[in-house]
């Protein structure tokens, strides 16, 4: 199966309120309460692609009880570690009018080192079985930077295969550390690789600068498009995935749900192709649905149907 880490677990509330304006009173037209974190929503794509999943991370007080409870509803295997500090909280307002979505994030749980030990050894346990093991979001307080990179150069040693979607320096130590797959968005790859990306040949730099990081293989991801840079039997390829744009409702968890996509077809032995198809075809159902991690799985594969993918060459020095 496919093991998601969560270390950030949340609460996510998603408000839809027409003409937001700040500092007004205003009533939603409909809300949405469901567990959420990065490592969740790749989850919950997984299991509406019928990919055999288990969420994993850290819940704790009443709101982590809650992020359990949530997932078992969904159907949503899970093996969480109870920490002693409360899990967080998050808000999202998404104005349909104004195509606008306004997100709040609590930093989260302070996290005790025996905390994290238990995590790491549930991690040991639960990657026995395990195709891809998938560290997504941000960490909580008092935990190192440095520690998916630590996850991860373990993991390697036992032969598993480490995704990773975080930003800032978890993201750069993380990809230091020889990932199996990296997933930053457009935003995280460019603060990895020090500048802004203008045209198509700005991200195949990206793409060949983070592979050199350390990262085997690359999706930079966007609202419903992807550049990717996949190895396979000792060849390298470089890939643009597009579809034509989809007036979105929310983008909430778009890249969460491409990279669920995206595994979803590799688990399932499908081609790159085939794969990428269908990472951009659930990305774009799913900013059309409110709620991270949602997508209408017939509708994701009419979108599919439209990718197109362009094989690209690589930039001379």
């Amino acid at each position: 199966m496919i093991v998601t880490v969560t270390l950030n677990a949340a609460v996510d509330r998603t408000l839809t309120v027409p003409n937001f304006q700040f500092g007004h009173r205003h009533r939603a037209s409909s809300s949405l309460t469901s567990a959420g974190g990065k490592g969740i929503n790749v989850a919950r794509a997984l299991k509406g692609l019928e990919t055999p999943v288990i969420a994993t991370g850290l819940a704790g007080g009443r709101t982590g009880e809650r992020i359990v409870e949530d997932l078992a509803l969904e159907g949503i295997l899970s093996d969480f570690v109870r920490i002693s500090d409360e899990s967080r909280t998050s808000i999202a307002v998404v104005d349909p009018t104004a195509g606008a979505l306004t997100e709040v994030y609590e930093w989260g749980p302070a996290v005790r080192p025996e905390e994290l030990e238990m995590l790491l050894d549930k991690l040991h346990y639960l990657s026995r079985v395990a195709s891809y093991v998938v560290f997504c979001g941000s960490l909580p307080r008092d935990v190192e930077n440095d520690f998916y990179a630590q996850a991860i150069h373990d993991l390697n040693r036992r032969g598993i295969r480490c995704v990773l979607d975080c930003e800032g320096e978890p993201l750069r130590l993380g990809v230091e550390a020889e990932p199996f797959l990296v997933s930053p968005n457009q935003q995280e790859a460019e603060s990895l690789v020090g500048q802004e990306f203008m045209d198509e040949e700005d991200f195949v730099m990206a793409l060949d600068t983070i592979a050199d990081l350390g990262a085997r293989n690359v999706l930079i991801t966007q609202e419903t498009a992807c550049f990717a840079l996949l190895r396979e039997e000792r060849q390298v390829q470089r890939f643009r995935a597009s579809i034509p744009r989809v007036e979105p409702i929310a983008r909430v968890g778009a890249g969460d749900v491409l990279l669920g996509g995206y595994l979803s077809e590799r688990f399932n032995g499908r081609a790159v192709g085939d794969a990428l198809r269908t990472a951009v075809g659930c990305a774009a159902a799913s900013v059309v649905e409110l709620g991270a991690g949602r997508f209408e799985r017939r509708e994701a594969a009419r979108l599919a149907s439209g990718v197109e993918i362009v094989e690209l060459a690589a930039v001379e020095a």
